[in-house]
């Protein structure tokens, strides 16, 4: 299977190297050594299936040769410890064949390296494992020092900047993913860390060749197969001790997986056939493996009870909110908006206006499927300037910064990115509040746990969103199609009227493309001239040129596009737009400008698009426009919506050609007229955003070496590859028919797990799973209880229970409940600091919780709820109690049980001694828990932050059995967060200025 590993080194003089040998060893050839005066020989190595010096613009050719270059570098470096080249070794697919993986290899080093300056001596291996299996990988040597025709000048230090790492990193992926869809293969690379990823396993970043060391040749060989298998094993170890780790990583991109999609992942993390059939035993007996049935392949399929779980929090928070009613908007201001938006020459359609009406009508959950085209944005200007009216704050929110622009440009809202909102979330910025409407576009390519997060936190805060969106478009690219369940189980309405095209046999293509009928939009496009085939794809690419550019000429003030499905073949349709361009005179001087995809050749009058999002500049990642002024060092482009925009390249340079994209960056663009190069990567998805992004005319081509008729077209761009969901097969309608079409079985038993989810989690034990409170093989402990064996981590202090009792009853009693107190603090340390590490508890940690929540509450009922209370709020004191140093803990304590009695707990806490008491306490409680929600909001802990804010929620449900607290409190409203007289009775008015849902059970899911 397809590996993510792109290491990268420095070869120097300090570690005894040689460029010169260290080039003759990957190159598998023989090279004189000027400096050492010596021959380095290893044309005997084996597995070397390409090798060149690769050089950029200006370079002496004579560098071209091998052993000419290295010793001119050996020869221009003369300290002792100098660097001589960094090299960087990656991973090639092992599904592709030599020619593709060569081909692929030479295509990255030129982009990232050459482009930029360097000179690279790619070498490609293709070695053979022990198991028989392929084991491709790249050695590219490059210089570091600028180039030109004179020779070196000096080092380039940028380059040795860890950003640029990361960017190779990240390109690199980008670079394999694209490939791997143009050939039609089914495997992917993600170039995050593991830890990033949420995967529990340690990252496997070495690979190499058999071990040996060089003697005398001031060279290591790339010896890492070792240490691959080592990690290997490691990670083979850890699944068959706790394989839900394993089950977490495969459904980090999907809902549900194959026994093929498990034995891959057991194939990667295991060392050998033995430990490979141990861990795909692990995998196949782990307790939250789910089987749903068999697919339409007759493959059986599987999902986890987390993914199970994880969904049904995203549909529990949506359905609250769709029972919701709190945001309603008068008849009068939704008709004041409509006048308004007939004065501007906007009439809305019957659907358009049902759309409108629905998602005012006060429900704080809307959900509005649009096809492509259908004026999605213009209903939704006409609702911003009614919620506006109403006196909401109307935000706007998308995946992607070319989406979330159109959504701004459309509908006036101003808008950014999901993942920009929420970053600001986290630093305590832009919260939502009961005043907000939040408008999510392009709702159908947010993944599950984003979506849910988003929910979970307008829920909370009391705010509305609308979803936007359609399931048919581009998929998600994490795990889950959370859009189309949303609306499958809660409804909203639907926008079929397509008003883009303006042609009626356009719109009609337009709805056969989202309702899946892919043949027969293909085929009206061909009746009508529009699809246009070439022997070859780049004969294709040609005519696609030629198309464009006399309609270019013949339409000048049209706006159009060339859509493709890879960054490869965007790069080689910007390039031929672009000598058109410059062959009828319609470019100004070129500029040679290094930018973030390497060096490019600008000029006043091209066409550009931003890479990247940039708030100071009021650019996204896919807006367009065209070149007034450009230098080496900055640039002026006016953007389509007529805009001029400066800046200086060395502060933003993410930005390239854009005559052509990719259709990824196309979904939410229109434009007058489109030019499609169909690739076989290609799917229904992507042909139904390409092929309906216009107002006037669309131009398909392909090419027979790619397709060899119109049927393979028709069927490659017909291909369904829409995401599930666990729980698409857990309902009985809609979901059921949904598994239908799929070829899969509806199984009760997942019904039954998801009937059993808690709707409420706590703190650092979210989700957490415990088994049966019996212990096997245990020795009597101090209360009675079974106590773990002697050799587990969280064993407590032990004396004799009669030797305690013959002394003191009450001593002992003390004592007991320490003992209980330290054990469950230990246990419960233990799964804090699994959690923080991003693991999953292990079974032996969840048993020995249960264990220690037993004997807590033999000697004190009630206790391990309020410690694990405590200690979700201040991780800390677990890990203080589990050492002995008790004090702090045991007043966390008491005051969690004088929150959950809504009494005091101590003498000194009798309401009948001190009731101002109650009340100093209950309003220190208050403001620290506020305080602790806001820092863990800010650093992500989502599952903290609920907790938090469920204890808030107790807090303020309990006054209403306490009406002299709430009578005291009355006259501390400041001290408590409420700004203002409401009518409410304190609890409630403590909730709604904190936005807390006083729903929410206490308890622990287990």
């Amino acid at each position: 299977m397809a590996i993510y590993h792109l290491h990268v080194k420095v070869i120097g003089r300090k570690a005894g190297s040689s460029a010169v040998a260290s080039a003759a060893y990957r190159s598998a050839s023989r090279l004189r050594d000027d400096r050492l005066e010596r021959s380095h020989d290893f044309s005997g190595k084996r597995g070397v299936v390409h090798s060149e010096v690769m050089l950029p613009e200006n370079a002496p050719e004579s560098w071209s040769d091998r052993e000419r270059l290295w010793n001119d570098v050996e020869a221009f470096e003369v300290r002792k410890d100098a660097q001589l080249a960094r090299e960087v070794e990656f991973a090639l697919p092992r599904e592709m064949t030599q020619a593709q993986g060569v081909e692929l290899a030479r295509d990255f080093v030129q982009a990232e390296f050459v482009d930029q300056g360097m000179i690279a001596d790619l070498n490609v291996h293709w070695d053979i494992g022990e198991d028989g299996s392929p084991k491709p990988h790249a050695h590219v040597m490059l210089t570091m020092r600028s180039v030109d025709e004179n020779g070196f000048g000096s080092k380039v230090r940028d380059w040795n900047r860890t950003e640029m790492v990361e960017r190779w990193r990240e390109r690199w992926a980008d670079h394999v993913n694209e490939r791997l869809a143009e050939l039609d293969i089914d495997a992917r690379i993600d170039h995050r860390s593991l830890e990033a990823q949420g995967i529990g396993l340690e990252p496997q970043s070495q690979i190499g060749a058999p071990a040996q060391r060089i003697e005398g040749e001031g060279i290591e060989a790339a010896d890492r197969a070792e240490m691959h298998r080592e990690i290997a094993r490691n990670n083979g170890v850890r699944i068959i001790a706790d394989p839900s780790v394993a089950l977490d990583a495969i459904t980090h991109q999907q809902s549900t997986f194959t026994r093929r999609d498990m034995a891959m992942f057991a194939h990667r993390h295991s060392d050998g056939l033995d430990q490979f059939n141990a861990v795909m035993g692990a995998m196949r007996g782990a307790p939250d493996l789910v089987e749903l049935g068999r697919d339409g392949r007759g493959e059986d399929r599987f999902t986890t009870r987390e993914m199970i779980e994880a969904e049904q929090r995203l549909h529990h928070a949506a359905a609250l909110m769709a029972e919701r009613d709190l945001h309603e908007v008068s008849d009068r201001d939704r008709e004041a908006a409509l006048v308004r938006a007939e004065r501007r020459g906007l009439v809305l359609s019957g659907e358009q206006a049902e759309a409108l009406a629905h998602v005012t009508d006060g429900r704080d959950l809307g959900v509005v499927v649009g096809y492509a085209g259908t004026g999605k944005s213009a209903m939704l200007g006409v609702a911003r300037e009614a919620w506006e009216a109403a006196g909401y704050e109307v935000r706007g929110a998308a995946l992607s910064g070319i989406a979330a622009e159109n959504l701004e440009s459309g509908s006036g809202i101003a808008s950014r990115t999901i993942a920009s909102m929420e970053h600001g979330w986290g630093q305590g910025r832009d919260l939502l509040t009961a005043r907000d409407v939040l408008v999510i576009d392009e709702a159908g390519m947010v993944g599950t746990r984003q979506l849910e997060r988003v929910l979970s936190h307008a829920r909370e805060a009391g705010a509305k969103v609308v979803l936007v969106g359609d399931p048919q478009q581009l998929q998600s690219i994490e795990a889950g199609a959370a859009f189309r369940s949303i609306h499958e189980r809660h409804g909203g309405v639907e926008i079929s009227e397509v008003r883009r095209q303006r042609e009626d046999w356009q719109r009609d293509a337009t709805r056969d493309l989202a309702t899946g009928r892919t043949g027969p939009a293909i085929h009206a496009y061909d009746a009508h001239d529009m699809v246009h085939v070439a022997e070859t794809r780049e004969q294709a690419r040609g005519d696609l040129i030629d198309r464009w550019d006399r309609e270019r000429q013949s339409s000048p003030d049209s706006s159009r596009i060339i859509l493709t499905h890879t960054n490869a073949e965007v790069r080689e349709l910007n390039e031929a737009a672009r000598s058109r361009m410059r062959e009828a005179g319609d470019l100004g001087e070129d500029v040679r400008v290094t930018v973030e995809r390497g060096t490019r050749h600008f000029a006043a009058g091209d066409r550009v698009m931003f890479l990247a999002n940039e708030r100071g500049l009021g650019v996204k990642n896919g807006t367009l426009g065209s070149i007034e002024q450009v230098s080496p060092q900055a640039m002026t482009v006016r953007t389509d919506d007529g805009r001029n925009v400066s800046f200086d390249l060395k502060d933003y340079n993410r930005i390239d050609h854009g005559y052509a994209a990719t259709i990824h960056k196309a979904q939410g663009m229109t434009v007058d007229r489109t030019h499609v190069l169909a690739t076989p990567g290609m799917d229904a998805h992507g042909s139904y955003v390409a092929l309906s992004r216009h107002r006037d005319g669309m131009d398909l081509h392909y090419g027979r070496d790619d397709f060899a008729s119109r049927d393979r077209l028709v069927n490659a761009l017909s291909r369904d590859r829409a995401k599930d969901m666990a729980t698409d097969y857990s309902q009985a309608e809609p979901a059921r028919d949904y598994a239908e079409r799929r070829g899969i079985s509806f199984r009760e038993r997942v019904a039954e797990i998801v009937r059993k989810v808690p709707e409420t989690v706590r703190g650092m034990f979210n989700g957490l799973r415990l088994p049966t409170a019996s212990i096997d093989r245990a020795t009597p402990g101090i209360d009675g209880t079974q106590e773990p064996n002697t050799a587990s981590p969280v064993q407590p202090q032990a004396d004799a229970p009669e030797r305690a009792v013959a002394v003191d009853p009450d001593a002992a009693m003390r004592k007991a409940r320490t003992d209980a107190l330290i054990r469950h603090a230990r246990a419960a340390d233990a799964i804090i600091e699994a959690k923080r590490e991003g693991l999953t508890p292990s079974a032996e940690q969840r048993r020995q919780l249960g264990a220690a929540r037993d004997a807590f509450n033999a000697v004190r009922p009630n206790g391990w709820q309020d410690a694990e209370a405590a200690y979700s709020k201040d991780n800390s004191l677990a890990r203080e109690a589990g050492t002995g140093r008790i004090n702090r803990t045991i007043r966390a304590l008491q005051l969690e049980a004088e929150i959950r009695t809504g009494r005091g707990t101590g003498r000194d806490a009798d309401p009948a001694r001190d009731p101002s008491l109650r009340a100093d306490r209950f309003v220190q409680r208050w403001q620290a828990l506020d305080q602790t929600s806001q820092r863990q909001y800010q650093a992500g802990d989502m599952s903290g932050y609920k907790s938090t804010r469920a204890e808030m929620g107790n807090m303020a449900k309990s006054l209403e059995r306490d009406p002299q607290m709430e009578s005291i409190l009355a006259n501390r409203k400041a001290e408590l967060g409420i700004q203002m007289e409401s009518g409410r009775r304190i609890g409630a008015a403590l909730a709604f200025a904190h936005g807390i849902d006083m729903g929410r059970g206490r308890g622990i899911g287990l």
